[in-house]
């Protein structure tokens, strides 16, 4: 395999706590941005659910002169809608996303036979950018109607109970995620590795949260299948170090875990180069020319991609070798550290472990 970086000897062990800092630092903001817009009065909710989660209906619509952000808003006012977020498309600068929550029935909303629409969103979204001019209907193409100055291309629509029930089985899909990796690397490793996966999992998932709060990106279900993906692609990466670990444990039985723990991940430097480099050109490219569907998708994957690289390194190991000093003291003993560091870090009893073939 290519390597980029031979015979390197970084003591990240050494640096623990300068990454536990940082980690902490963004979490508290993520926590703070969303507890300050929670609880502010007229500020928004803590995360911009979508749809899929909150129920609601989103317009997208196409304008030869497009309003401003304040004359849509003023206008939906003027029909009756309060609550609307405006959103300008991030590469169609023609384009605007109009969310409404969801309005129920309207007597001024019927269909065809007269008969009251089950759910008034588009109606009333479409009365309100009537002020601006008149809409090119059915499969007209905007350009093609001279006198029609805007054209309404997309409706989304999920009702309350769905989008509670989706964001219930959001949540239980990523904790069952979670605890069967928990489950795997226990079964594979040990249980103090499969905590330490974990918490960097976890550390992966919330700090992606923090993000998505602080910049209020939607979250949609494109970003929970986002957010799965990450933790499949964090704990990879934990696995190959542990995996690494547990075989210098066998072949420098002398070594204290520190000193292994840092040779491991300074071997598996060049493959987590390469290997995630790639990712996140990947990503990257999906953020840039992916389109307005897939932005919250990309951008989950950007900040996951990242902070799950980070965590193998700054947060997975730290905590597996902290748990085997708290938890394994019948089978580990205190040993110093290296001299310059002057700390006692823990050691193993180095137990005869059973390979077993891992995937790299």
């Amino acid at each position: 395999m290519f390597e980029f970086f031979t015979n390197i000897h970084v003591d990240w062990m050494g640096k623990r706590k300068i990454f536990s800092a940082l980690s902490i630092a963004i979490l508290l903001a993520g926590l703070l941005s969303a507890v300050g817009r929670q609880f502010t009065d007229g500020g928004t909710d803590a995360f911009n659910l979508g749809v899929d989660f909150q129920g609601g209906t989103v317009v997208t619509a196409k304008f030869k002169q497009k309003p401003s952000t304040d004359d849509i808003r003023a206008s939906l006012q003027n029909v009756g809608v309060t609550e609307a977020i405006i959103q300008d498309s991030t590469d169609k600068t023609d384009e605007v996303l109009v969310k409404v929550p969801n309005l129920g029935q309207r007597e001024d909303c019927v269909d065809e036979n007269s008969q009251p629409m089950p759910e008034a969103g588009r109606c009333v979204v479409k009365k309100a950018l009537d002020t601006f001019g008149t809409e090119a209907v059915g499969a007209t193409q905007l350009p093609d109607d001279a006198t029609a100055s805007y054209k309404i291309v997309g409706t989304d629509a999920v009702g309350p109970v769905a989008g509670e029930q989706l964001r219930n089985q959001a949540v239980l899909a990523t904790l069952l995620g979670l605890l069967g990796i928990l489950l795997f690397i226990a079964f594979r490793y040990d249980w103090t590795y499969a905590a330490g996966a974990v918490i960097a999992v976890f550390h992966d998932v919330l700090i992606t949260l923090a993000f998505f709060s602080m910049f209020q990106w939607e979250i949609s279900l494109t970003v929970l299948a986002a957010l799965l993906t990450l933790v499949g692609f964090s704990v990879n990466d934990s696995i190959v170090i542990f995996d690494r670990i547990r075989e210098n444990l066998s072949l420098h039985r002398g070594d204290s875990l520190y000193k292994l723990t840092n040779d491991s991940i300074n071997q598996t430097m060049s493959r987590t180069i390469v290997t995630n480099g790639l990712v996140l050109l990947s990503v990257a490219a999906l953020v840039l020319f992916g389109g307005e569907v897939l932005r919250g998708f990309s951008l989950a994957l950007f900040v996951g991609s990242i902070t799950g690289t980070y965590s193998t390194i700054a947060i997975a190991s730290p905590i597996a070798i902290w748990w085997q000093n708290k938890l394994g003291e019948a089978k580990m003993k205190e040993v110093l550290a290296p001299q310059e560091t002057g700390e006692k870090l823990a050691s193993t009893s180095r137990r005869t472990v059973t390979r077993r073939p891992v995937t790299r």
